[in-house]
């Protein structure tokens, strides 16, 4: 199976380094940003002259953890340093003259484990001591908007349809700007096979080539950098706030998982005799099982704040659904369960050996409760350690569900023990708090810390008085 790229060494020996340090100086790099993310998944860095880059390599650029939110460190302790993956060393195509170089944060050179990206490595370590090699694409969901005083308007204020899902003159009318963000992906490599004007006013989706999961990982957190910086240079600002306006469909970042052979390749998880009728193989079953069993849990991690709770509602959206999924559950091709099997055509790909880029027909399972806020390695992270729990323990998650779960009573839901997200960030940490899921996966130092931060941020929001509590109650009584 042909992917998008993929990791090569994470760091080689001396002579490697300084072949790609004479690389990026033949190609105009004058700057490298040895790079990593805080526990929201906001980027951080240091600029270093190329000159520099084998110090850097070396992990010469040091971090005052208390500085960064979820790093566990005091004002008293020594700082942490970044050690960048040579196999994720990009020149940026929009600043040629710039490198980001992402890697994992040591502390007196041993892993710190409270680096998101290092969690991230180890459960892709663990999937490859099974012999699996874990592949994810990501929808890429954004809102384009402008500043208007202390608020925001849509970018195009002639983007006025209530149905605006493909709309072909929204897209037009907004195609210099996303010619040239797709021009940059595929200067990248990431193989951008479509993109659109989604369902709601100023709302777009890039949709790119899987890769190995540390790699998106990298490459959303990148995906967020390039478009936020093109789009200020029209005047505009893309958010990755999920639901910036309440009439309005939310913004996904949707997971797409599979699992391939690590020897040949081959995708595990697809099965033509499947009695089932979703096309998936009993490893794929058992996977989505475990991603099921601690689906609450997760949705902190991949829903991460106040306003991801906004998005997971049946209605509010101009086209009447959100088009958002509110149950754990899971069904063929059905948009409204938490995990969706996507419908495979195989035949559109073409005659074997004339494909262009990846392949996008394999069989795999896409999570719809992860939303554009999400940190993309501890997102990852949690839900692949979900899933490989699930082939370990073999579990089964049961029929899947083909009904439109909207429009399915409360009665029925629990007859059928189908459960729901949780519908608050208070309710979602409590899940995580509750589901040894996080400790494991996060670490006990990292676990307590997410915790307690996202808590005191839903405190922080609750505390608050909104205007919507003027205007309701200002004068009611």
């Amino acid at each position: 199976m042909k992917r998008s790229g993929g990791r090569q060494a994470s760091r080689g020996g001396e002579a490697t380094v300084k072949a790609k340090k004479r690389e990026l100086i033949e190609k105009g790099v004058k700057y490298c940003l040895a790079a990593y993310v805080d526990v929201h998944g906001v980027p951080k860095a240091k600029a270093v002259p190329v000159e520099h880059f084998e110090r850097m390599m070396r992990g010469s650029e040091l971090f005052t953890g208390a500085a960064i939110d979820g790093l566990g460190q005091g004002p008293n302790e020594d700082e942490l340093a970044i050690f960048p993956d040579l196999g994720a060393v990009t020149q940026l195509p929009w600043r040629p003259d710039v490198a980001w170089c992402p890697g994992n944060l040591k502390f007196h050179q041993d892993p710190w484990p409270m680096c998101a990206r290092t969690i991230l490595s180890q459960q892709v370590a663990r999937a490859a001591k099974m012999g699996f090699r874990v592949n994810l694409g990501i929808e890429c969901e954004i809102y384009v908007v402008r500043r208007d005083g202390n608020g925001i308007v849509q970018a195009n204020p002639k983007d006025v349809m209530p149905r605006a899902a493909y709309d072909v003159i929204g897209l037009l009318e907004e195609l210099d700007w996303c010619d040239e963000i797709v021009r940059y992906m595929n200067q990248l490599g990431w193989d951008v096979h479509s993109f659109d004007h989604e369902d709601a006013n100023s709302q777009f989706e890039f949709d790119f080539a899987y890769a190995d999961v540390l790699t998106m990982a990298d490459r959303y957190t990148l995906f967020r950098m390039m478009t936020k910086e093109i789009a200020r240079r029209y005047g505009y600002e893309v958010t990755f706030m999920p639901k910036p306006w309440a009439d309005k469909t939310g913004s996904g970042a949707h997971f797409n998982l599979s699992i391939e052979d690590l020897k040949t390749g081959k995708n595990l998880f697809g099965d033509s005799r499947d009695k089932r009728g979703c096309g998936l193989s009993k490893l794929a079953y058992q996977f989505v099982a475990g991603i099921l069993a601690h689906g609450p849990a997760i949705a902190a991690v991949t829903c991460p704040i106040v306003n991801s709770y906004k998005r997971l509602v049946k209605t509010g959206s101009m086209t009447g659904f959100t088009w958002a999924p509110i149950y754990v559950s899971y069904g063929y091709n059905n948009r409204t369960n938490m995990m969706r099997v996507p419908w495979v055509r195989p035949e559109i790909e073409g005659p074997a050996g004339e494909q262009h880029g990846v392949y996008l027909s394999s069989a795999r399972l896409e999570c719809r409760a992860v939303d554009t806020a999400c940190n993309p390695y501890l997102a990852a992270a949690i839900m692949l350690a979900a899933g490989l729990d699930g082939i370990e323990q073999k579990l089964d998650p049961g029929a899947p569900n083909q009904d439109n779960l909207y429009l399915v009573n409360e009665a029925e839901l629990s007859r059928r023990k189908i459960k729901t997200l949780p519908r608050t960030l208070l309710e979602a940490v409590e899940a995580f708090a509750a589901d040894s899921l996080g400790k494991k996966v996060f670490g006990e130092d990292l676990y307590n810390s997410f915790i307690d931060l996202k808590t005191r941020e839903w405190w922080s929001y609750h505390n608050a008085v909104s205007q919507w509590e003027i205007d309701q109650y200002l004068v009611k009584f």
